[in-house]
This record gives structure tokens, C-alpha cells and sequence, in this order.
């Protein structure tokens, strides 16, 4: 498991009985989460009072409940600074458990870069969300191409870029339809040392494409893995789709990206420290494969 400790504005105070309790910088919020089966004894005073719950609904969806919190605050992961805000569907427009990715894709490109200064690293960051990747890649002196289906998630992500001090780097901000993007940079002959994806369980496109990862994965790794240029350095593929193990998660990667000699991959569950009992909380799963 790749465990994302390193967080001091972000922690899991506690967990039990199908939800759990987070500090978010200086605001508690109380959260469902499916995956948390058991049920313990509540072991931290916030419960009885934090600052936002989120109630599921019979119908499906939900809704916040607010009871101290701002419109949207900051918090910041080492160097890197987000907007968080209580936001649809339980989300707060970050997943801390991606952190130890963060740290995975700065350390290996600093060292490629480190080891070829002159030579580019061209990122692609699919289904980029907010930005977290991005931020971290161009941080370590990547050139990114970020894409998300939706404006408002792009535009979020340039914000955090702004308030992390990292406007000016090459960065391009595209809204688009992932496979369709794709696509054109095949025909463009455009070529990156670096893909990430981090794909919905279920999505729309900006034209309503819809997206259904089980049916739509292979394909679009198939495609993308032929983006990967000759001096190509790694692959990142995040999953939240119930079910889905570690192992099939490797078997994908290894069935469609290059097999080149050097290539490896690993694959493995996500996971925050819960703070009351020193366990660990399971996050959805990752596939990094360097070549």
C-alpha cells in the first residue's frame, strides 16, 4: 500500500461505521465513505461537532449540511497549495490519499531531469481534475498538458496553479473530451515522456460523451500508450471503480502499454493514516509503470 503520511494540513481524525472524520486545515467535516464497514466505538470529540456533514441521499446524491465554514479555504501539501470548498456529490475538489503519487512523479522526474537537463518532459494528465498531478509534475520542471472534460475543474486547477507560485510554467489548460483528445495528438504526431490518467467510474464529456471505465479503458490506454515517445519515463493509472484489485489494475498496464525491456510496474491500494487507532484507511488503488 502507498500510504500519503506526509500531510500536515490534512488528517483522518477517525473512521467508523460508513463514515469519516477529516481535518481540512482548520475545519472538521464529516463525510460517508462505503468502504468503511466496522463499527467502533467513536473516539474523537468532533464528532459530536464538526464544522460540515455530508447526508447521503435514499434517492441518491446528497447534500451538505454546514455549520462553520467558509465558501472555500486553502490548505497546502508541502510546496503545493489548494482551494478546497464542500463541493457535489461529498467532494471537496481534492483526494489527499493522491499525495504519495505526488511525491512518486516529482521524485522520478527530478532525476530525468536531472540526468538530461536539456532534453523536454512532456506530461499529459487525462481526467486532470483540479490539478494536484499537474501541479506536482510541472513542479519538478515538467512541460504539462492538463485536460479535463469540464471548464469549471480547469479553472480551478489554474487557480491552485497561481496560488502555489507556479503560473508562469508551461503549463496548457484544455478542455476536452479525454479519447477524442487523444486521438487528435495521434494524428498531430505530438509525443510525451509521461501519461497520467485519472478516469471516472462514470463521466460525461463536454458534449455529453458518456464514459463507462470497465468499457472504455483498454481502448484508451491502447491509444494513449501510443502517444509515449521514444524516451518515454512512466504511466500513472488511478482507479475508484468498486471491485477493481491491484492485480487487474497490473494486467491491464502490462496488456497495453509498450513491453519494453526495462519496464515495470507496480500496482497498489492508496491509503490515509486514520489518527484514532493508528490504522490505515483503503483509498482506491494506482498502477505505476516506468520504462
Amino acid at each position: 500500500m502507498w500510504i500519503s503520511e506526509e500531510w500536515k494540513q490534512f488528517e483522518v481524525l477517525d473512521a467508523t461505521d460508513g463514515q469519516r472524520l477529516e481535518r481540512w486545515g482548520g475545519y472538521v467535516l464529516l463525510r460517508p465513505d462505503p468502504q468503511v464497514i466496522w463499527k467502533t466505538k467513536r473516539m474523537h470529540p468532533r464528532w459530536e461537532k464538526p464544522d460540515a456533514v455530508y447526508h447521503r441521499s435514499s434517492r441518491g446524491g446528497g447534500e451538505w449540511e454546514i455549520f462553520n465554514l467558509p465558501a472555500e479555504w486553502e490548505i497546502s501539501y508541502k510546496a503545493l497549495k489548494f482551494r478546497v470548498k464542500p463541493f457535489s456529490f461529498k467532494h471537496t475538489g481534492l483526494f489527499p490519499e493522491q499525495a504519495s503519487n505526488w511525491d512518486w512523479l516529482g521524485k522520478v522526474i527530478g532525476e530525468r531531469l536531472r540526468e538530461a537537463p536539456d532534453k523536454p518532459l512532456r506530461v499529459l494528465n487525462l481526467f486532470a481534475y483540479t490539478g494536484g498531478a499537474t501541479l506536482a509534475a510541472a513542479k519538478a520542471g515538467a512541460q504539462v498538458a492538463h485536460l479535463d472534460a469540464s471548464k469549471g475543474m480547469v479553472t480551478w486547477a489554474r487557480e491552485n496553479a497561481e496560488i502555489s507560485g507556479l503560473a508562469e510554467k508551461p503549463v496548457r489548460w484544455l478542455v476536452d473530451d479525454c479519447m477524442k483528445f487523444v486521438e487528435r495528438e495521434l494524428r498531430r504526431g505530438n509525443k510525451y515522456e509521461g501519461i497520467i490518467m485519472d478516469p471516472p467510474s462514470y463521466g460525461r464529456g463536454p458534449k455529453g460523451e458518456i464514459w463507462k471505465m470497465e468499457e472504455q479503458i483498454f481502448g484508451l490506454l491502447e491509444k494513449a500508450a501510443d502517444l509515449l515517445s521514444e524516451r518515454a519515463l512512466f504511466f500513472l493509472l488511478n482507479a475508484y471503480s468498486t471491485g477493481l484489485q491491484p492485480g487487474a489494475l497490473s494486467y491491464l498496464l502490462a496488456s497495453a502499454l509498450p513491453k519494453t525491456s526495462g519496464r515495470s510496474i507496480l500496482a497498489a491500494e492508496l491509503g490515509l493514516p486514520v489518527s484514532s487507532s493508528g490504522l490505515i484507511l483503503p483509498c482506491g488503488i494506482s498502477g505505476r509503470v516506468l520504462f
